[in-house]
């Protein structure tokens, strides 16, 4: 279900990759109210978009349902170069540390309350897959803090970096987020099963993970 995209392969996810730029356009721009990243064309994409980034689809039939990006933190990345207000003190820098981003889900297909959507859990469930086997443990993620409660009961240990902020027209805060196997246990439970999302391999795409 989750196919992880890289610069080894970004090309091969071309049209897929359209789909995500422009679905983040519509949450972050026109939903969030981040107008800062507002663009002509429709699509938001930033410096982070770069070789180092680790992109994380949820497609079906085609369709881009759901997104999510990984940043190393031993390079600059959104918390350190866009939103330092956020972080009382030095920012995470780590190579067991990435920053988890622009996490969106199409309309029709989010959460339900306290209730994770089946493309939710799946794009949560491919960090802890992907962070397991690529010895990542920890995330930073900037965030509503009502995701608080919610992460905590998936079996990730969060610790705030500071205070909330405004960021675009909603309260935002910067956490660390740990995991291990007992996170992942968790979440295959939330989804009622222990089969991975992250497709290992797709003919024609060369292998999609790590």
């Amino acid at each position: 279900m989750i196919s992880v995209v890289t610069s080894n392969n970004i090309r091969q996810f071309a049209p897929e990759m359209e789909q995500a730029y422009r679905l983040r356009h519509q949450v972050f721009v026109k939903e969030m109210g981040w107008t800062d990243l507002d663009r002509p064309d429709g699509r938001e994409i930033d410096q982070f978009d770069d070789a180092h980034a680790v992109h994380m689809l949820a497609i079906e039939r085609g369709e881009v349902l759901g997104y999510q990006r990984m940043l190393p933190t031993t390079r600059p990345y959104l918390l350190t170069e866009v939103l330092p207000q956020l972080c009382d003190g030095p920012a995470p820098r780590s190579p067991q540390v990435w920053e988890w981003t622009r996490y969106c889900v199409r309309p029709g297909h989010r959460d339900r309350g306290r209730m994770l959507s089946p493309i939710g859990s799946a794009l949560l469930t491919a960090i802890v897959e992907w962070g397991l086997a690529s010895d990542v443990n920890q995330i930073v993620i900037e965030m509503n803090p009502l995701w608080l409660l919610r992460l905590v009961q998936l079996h990730f240990r969060v610790t705030p970096l500071g205070i909330p902020q405004i960021v675009g027209t909603q309260e935002t805060l910067a956490v660390t987020a740990a995991f291990d196997e007992r996170t992942l246990e968790r979440l295959q439970a939330v989804r009622e099963s222990d089969a991975p999302v992250i497709l290992e391999d797709v003919p024609g795409r060369g292998r999609l993970a790590g």
